[in-house]
């Protein structure tokens, strides 16, 4: 989702250039699992070569950090029950409504933090990242951020230990999915605490970072060129009357779990995997299409 900065290997421009650069980042990967397969899509290796500005050696250090990342941490095998208790209070989700290319909306409301567990809420970040990038349309590959700091203190800043985490999941495991960022209303107090969890974070990161104030009619221009007003929620200074329902979004998520359930299917028969994950039963359903795997890889 995000990326450092590094000097250009490659000229981005050249089809030809960046082609040869995929083959070879997809030959120095050698051998790979079946999950590792289905990961490691050409727009998978292609995101991680731009975050490492087409530098082959660079990208492939990145790419096998992620996939023991993966491998150990198991993202695609994360379920709603696992984590809906972060949601309850509707603190951050998927939205119902996209922006103007169709790309995924993630909406956070740190005011609305309703738990203490450091590893809860990196699971349910990573839970929900994994959904909002299984829900972009094909040809699509980047999310929209929108944060809401309506109401917000120093008593609602999360723990150095967990914005490190976060940043260093971001940055080195979801390189190239973030499209743009708005943060809603931030108060002056929060632009003290912004500057010390910014230096977590690489400078084209910062630079899709738009701050948003409701009564700045120029700022709100800035996010109306991105998300129609008609469908962005009134709370956000849109027309649109949806709120969160967390019994509605239960639903919604446990059906996009047999998604993915569905999706991983094939690795979970080659591994003999219960199905039963994480203690959630999940139904026996045909593999997902390749369009799919280009998508959530």
């Amino acid at each position: 989702m995000f990326r450092r900065k590094h000097g250009a290997d490659v000229n981005s421009d050249d089809a030809e250039q960046r082609e040869a650069k995929i083959s070879e980042l997809k030959a120095a990967l050698g051998t790979l699992s079946a999950r590792g397969e289905k990961y490691c899509s050409e727009a998978c290796l292609r995101r991680y070569l731009e975050a490492r500005n087409w530098n082959v050696a660079k990208s492939r250090k990145m790419l096998e950090e992620s996939l023991k990342w993966r491998a150990a941490y198991k993202p695609e095998d994360i379920r709603w029950p696992d984590v809906s208790v972060e949601a309850e209070t509707g603190k951050m989700y998927r939205a119902s409504f996209r922006d103007r290319e169709g790309r995924t909306v993630v909406v956070m409301k740190p005011t609305k933090q309703n738990t203490s567990s450091h590893e809860g809420q990196i699971r349910f970040l990573v839970y929900t990242l994994e959904n909002a990038i299984f829900s972009l349309p094909e040809g699509q590959e980047k999310m929209v951020w929108l944060i809401d700091f309506t109401g917000w203190t120093v008593s609602h800043a999360s723990p150095i230990k967990t914005c490190r985490e976060t940043a260093n999941i971001l940055q080195n495991h979801f390189p190239e999915r973030l499209a743009i960022g708005f943060l809603f209303n931030p108060p002056k107090v929060f632009e003290a605490f912004y500057k010390v969890i910014k230096i977590f974070l690489d400078p084209k990161s910062v630079e899709k970072v738009n701050f948003v104030y409701q009564k700045d009619e120029e700022s709100m221009k800035v996010m109306y060129k991105y998300i129609d007003p008609e469908v962005l929620p009134v709370e956000f200074g849109g027309k649109s009357n949806v709120v969160y329902n967390h019994e509605e979004y239960s639903e919604l998520m446990i059906q996009d779990d047999i998604k993915t359930a569905s999706f991983w299917a094939v690795d979970a028969k080659t591994n003999h995997a219960n199905p039963a994950i994480n203690g959630t039963l999940v139904p026996e359903v045909a593999p997902q299409s390749s369009s799919l795997a280009a998508k959530a890889s």
